[in-house]
């Protein structure tokens, strides 16, 4: 299968997982300069060369293969080294977020719409827009990494020495910290549709992590900060969800889909709202 080159805008990176296979590995996914999405798999993030580490809403040039273990439409497997990233604004340009992700391309407001394209079109990301969030809830995860995968981890490790000091190797391969719980949007789509969808994005894990730091280890006080954030500060704003269906449950669960990641541009004033007509 010949590689194709890519032009991607990244909107989701999720929280680093230990795979069996590959180490720790980051799902990526973006919009492509026609609207539509991609999904990039696998990645290991933290071992990119730090000029190839790129960031949100920014543009990464990458060859890609269509995945050939992987059904869903949007899946493809990066050529790492091929990877660059475009230098962006030194501010965040939210008109021109806006335009790339809900000018560009398709915003769905009926969750029902979006299941039945995941089954019978094979597609597997969208943004879509709840009409109602009613509420941000937290439960308890495993609060350690699986120990096969640890082992597999560390195995890899002892590999990469052959190639690298120990120092170096044990930096790279150190497992990113275990998030102990598990948190959740509550919200109605424009059918009145009620529905709980897990959000698993980097930055609800590093928000975490950094609020268990300012709270001095307090887990309770540090999920009611990151409550603060995502069902206070972010209902302020003009609040959707990138959705994606995980490759195991996709074709088996009733709803295959979670959060894996939130947009939250500033509220339109009512001269822009006019410009959209």
């Amino acid at each position: 299968m010949n590689a194709e080159k890519k032009r991607v805008f990244i909107t989701v990176k999720t929280y680093p997982n230990i795979s069996d296979k590959y180490a720790e590995l980051v799902c990526t996914a973006g919009i492509l300069e026609d609207g539509t999405w991609i999904r990039l798999y696998p990645v290991p993030f933290r071992l990119l060369k730090k000029e190839q580490q790129y960031k949100k809403y920014t543009w990464i040039n990458v060859e890609t293969t269509r995945s050939s273990n992987d059904f869903r439409n949007e899946s493809y497997r990066p050529t790492l080294p091929s990877l660059t990233v475009e230098t962006g604004p030194s501010r965040p340009d939210w008109n021109e977020r806006r335009r790339i992700i809900l000018e560009n391309g398709e915003v769905f407001t009926n969750l029902q719409t979006i299941i039945d394209k995941a089954k019978t079109e094979k597609m597997s990301l969208a943004t879509f827009k709840p009409t109602k969030i009613t509420d941000f809830v937290a439960t308890p995860d495993a609060r350690d990494w699986d120990a096969q995968k640890l082992a597999n981890l560390q195995m890899q490790s002892q590999q990469m020495s052959l190639f690298d000091t120990a120092e170096e190797v044990e930096a790279e391969f150190r497992a990113v910290r275990k998030i102990p719980y598990k948190f959740y949007y509550l919200f109605e789509d424009d059918a009145g549709k009620k529905s709980r969808l897990m959000i698993e994005d980097w930055e609800i894990g590093m928000l975490y992590l950094h609020c268990l730091e300012s709270t001095n280890g307090d887990e309770k006080a540090a999920i009611g900060k990151v409550k603060e954030k995502y069902f206070g500060e972010f209902l302020k704003k003009d609040l959707y969800f990138f959705l994606g269906t995980t490759l195991k449950h996709h074709n088996v669960s009733r709803n295959p889909f979670i959060i894996i990641g939130v947009f939250c541009p500033p509220p339109l004033s009512p001269n822009e709202q006019l410009k959209l007509f």
